[in-house]
């Protein structure tokens, strides 16, 4: 099997887990009667889904799982252009039949509707919190800066070897715990598009935040990085 079908099918698979652990906790099990795991349930459970699938198959592809961290990861001059397109469309794919197969399972129970948003991202009188349209790009923005300064950190030649899945994961689980009042928190455009495609509507129409914002924020931390943390060995 050619290379790039390999890591593609990797991102597939850990975008699919990401989007499916951490929107499925959401949607399942985030408000279950008097056991729900609430916001910090869920903002945990965004955490483990990147640290269980970094291990995993971290080692075939990178474990982007993100198009921002794609974006940022290539302006941090850690990712080759060639190999952009693929793997955002592997990523949304990924999220996209994460989706479907959420959606499948919380149908089965009386009474569901994706009126309450299907986990969705939004701003104004979608958002959790009821924060603006400025709030939700801002947070998006500077969160999705840091998780790629995380990143590129965690996983710089100088860095502690071995420790980097646990360092993304714990960056992902905080930036939830910091943002789900706002924006329900994206920092992941194939995320936000895999629940939004079911949720319809308003979902829809304000997804266009979550790409912009996060891929902004991407290449921001990625250029950021680069910029402070370039070391005479790369």
């Amino acid at each position: 099997m050619n290379q790039i079908y390999k890591k593609t099918a990797a991102e597939f698979f850990g975008t699919f887990w990401l989007v499916f652990g951490g929107c499925g906790s959401a949607v399942l099990a985030a408000a279950f009667p008097e056991l729900g795991i609430g916001f910090a349930g869920v903002a945990l459970a965004f955490g483990l889904t990147v640290v269980t699938m970094a291990y995993a198959v971290g080692h075939i592809s990178g474990a982007h799982f993100n198009p921002a961290v794609s974006f940022g990861l290539w302006a941090g001059k850690r990712f080759s252009g060639k190999e952009l397109l693929p793997y955002i469309v592997a990523q949304v794919f990924g999220a996209i039949f994460a989706g479907l197969v959420l959606y499948l399972i919380a149908s089965g129970k009386e009474g569901f509707s994706t009126s309450a948003g299907f986990a969705s991202n939004g701003y104004g009188e979608h958002s959790p919190g009821g924060y603006s349209l400025l709030a939700a790009l801002i947070a998006e923005v500077v969160l999705t800066a840091m998780f790629l300064v995380v990143i590129m950190g965690s996983t710089d030649k100088k860095a502690p070897a071995g420790f980097a899945p646990l360092a993304i994961g714990l960056a992902l689980t905080l930036i939830h715990l910091i943002s789900i009042p706002v924006t329900n928190t994206s920092v992941n455009p194939a995320r936000s598009t895999g629940v939004a495609l079911f949720a319809g509507g308003w979902a829809i129409e304000q997804l266009w935040l979550f790409w912009v914002a996060p891929i902004f924020g991407g290449i921001l931390g990625g250029l950021i990085y680069n910029w402070f943390g370039k070391t005479e060995s790369r």
